[in-house]
C-alpha cells in the first residue's frame, strides 16, 4: 500500500477518534474559491470533515421544555472545543508525515458585508468589512469537497443527518486520493424549511435574510417562545406584529428589537442562544426523515407528536 494511502487512512482515524462522523478530500483543482489558493499557494488538497450535531440536543425546543442544549452542544462545544480538538490532531498527523497542514474553521464574528449579521452570535460582536477573499466560502468548499448538496435554505445536506451537521476544513500540500462530489438527490424542493421559520425570514427560493432570521433565532415569535413575559415588546409600535412574526424589519428595526430579547440568558464566546432552534433545519430533517432519504435510522421518528404552538392573543 502507498505512502499517500496510508496517511489517508492515518488522518481520517484521526478526525473520527476526535468525533469527526465524515470525512472528504478533494483535490483543489475542483474547488471555486479563489480563496483557498490565497491562503495556501500550495495546497494540493483540501479535506473536510463533519460532526452531527446530536439529535438529542434539539429535543428540548421539540417538546418546548428546555432549549440551552441546542446552542451549548450542537453550536459552541462543536465550534469551540470538538472541532478545533479535532483539527489539531489531524494537522499533527500530516506533519508528522512531513507536510504543510492549514486548519480552518468558521470565524462567526467576521463578514464581509459593511450591514451583516450572523443570527448565531451577539451582532454587536461582529467584525465587519473583512474582504471575502480572506475567508472561505464553507458552503461552496463544502459542496466541492463532496461532503453533500446545497438545499433550498442554504443549509448543506448529507446522507447520514441531512442540514444537522458543522464541519471544517484542512488545506495541506500532501497529494491524497480524492472522493465523488456528491450528485444532488436530497433536497426535493419541499419549502418545509420556508414555512417553518417563526419569522418568514426565508422566501419562497430560499433567500434568507439574516437580520429578519436574527430576530426569530432569538425568539421574537410568541407562539414559539414560552419564556417571553406577557409585557414583551410592551412600547414598540410593532409589538403584535413582532410577536407574530409577521413584522418585516430593516437591519435598523431588527437591531432595535434584538436589544429588546432579554428573555433567556445568552451562551458563551458572543453566541446567543437558539429559541427557534434553527426552525428551518429541523423541518428539512424531519422531512427527509419521513421520506427514508436518510441512511442514519433511529428506533422512533423525530416528531412523535403534533407540533405544539402558544396563543399569541394569550
Amino acid at each position: 500500500m502507498s505512502d499517500t494511502m496510508d496517511l489517508r487512512k492515518a488522518v481520517i482515524q484521526s478526525l473520527q477518534d476526535a468525533g469527526a462522523d465524515i470525512v472528504r478530500f478533494g483535490n483543489v483543482e475542483r474547488f471555486s474559491d479563489p480563496c483557498l489558493k490565497k491562503l495556501m499557494p500550495e495546497v494540493r488538497t483540501v479535506i473536510a470533515a463533519a460532526f452531527r450535531q446530536l439529535r438529542g440536543s434539539r429535543r428540548g425546543i421539540e417538546e418546548g421544555t428546555t432549549y440551552y442544549q441546542y446552542t451549548t452542544m450542537s453550536v459552541e462545544n462543536l465550534e469551540e472545543v470538538v472541532m478545533p480538538m479535532a483539527l489539531h490532531q489531524a494537522c499533527g498527523v500530516l506533519e508528522m508525515a512531513g507536510f504543510e497542514a492549514l486548519p480552518q474553521r468558521r470565524n462567526l464574528l467576521v463578514m464581509a458585508e459593511n450591514d451583516g449579521t450572523n443570527p448565531e452570535v451577539d451582532y454587536t460582536e461582529i467584525y465587519r468589512g473583512i474582504p471575502q477573499e480572506n475567508h472561505l466560502d464553507f458552503e461552496q468548499c463544502a459542496i466541492d469537497a463532496g461532503l453533500g448538496e446545497r438545499g433550498l435554505s442554504g443549509s448543506i445536506l448529507t446522507d447520514e443527518f441531512g442540514p444537522c451537521i458543522r464541519w471544517v476544513f484542512i488545506l495541506t500540500d500532501a497529494e491524497l486520493e480524492p472522493d465523488p462530489v456528491a450528485v444532488p438527490h436530497l433536497c426535493d424542493k419541499c419549502g418545509a424549511c420556508i414555512a417553518a421559520c417563526p419569522g418568514k425570514a426565508l422566501s419562497a427560493d430560499g433567500k434568507r435574510d439574516n437580520w429578519q432570521c436574527s430576530v426569530y433565532y432569538n425568539g421574537a415569535n410568541r407562539s414559539k417562545n414560552p419564556f417571553m413575559p406577557p409585557d414583551a415588546f410592551a412600547d414598540d409600535p410593532e409589538r403584535l406584529a413582532i410577536i407574530a412574526g409577521e413584522a418585516e424589519l430593516t437591519p435598523e428595526r431588527a437591531r432595535e428589537v434584538l436589544d429588546q430579547i432579554v428573555f433567556y440568558p445568552p451562551i458563551k464566546h458572543a453566541y446567543r442562544s437558539s429559541i427557534c432552534g434553527k426552525a428551518c433545519d429541523t423541518a428539512c430533517y424531519i422531512h427527509l426523515e419521513e421520506t427514508g432519504k436518510l441512511t442514519r435510522k433511529f428506533k422512533t421518528p423525530f416528531r412523535k407528536r403534533p407540533e405544539w404552538k402558544l396563543s399569541v392573543e394569550d
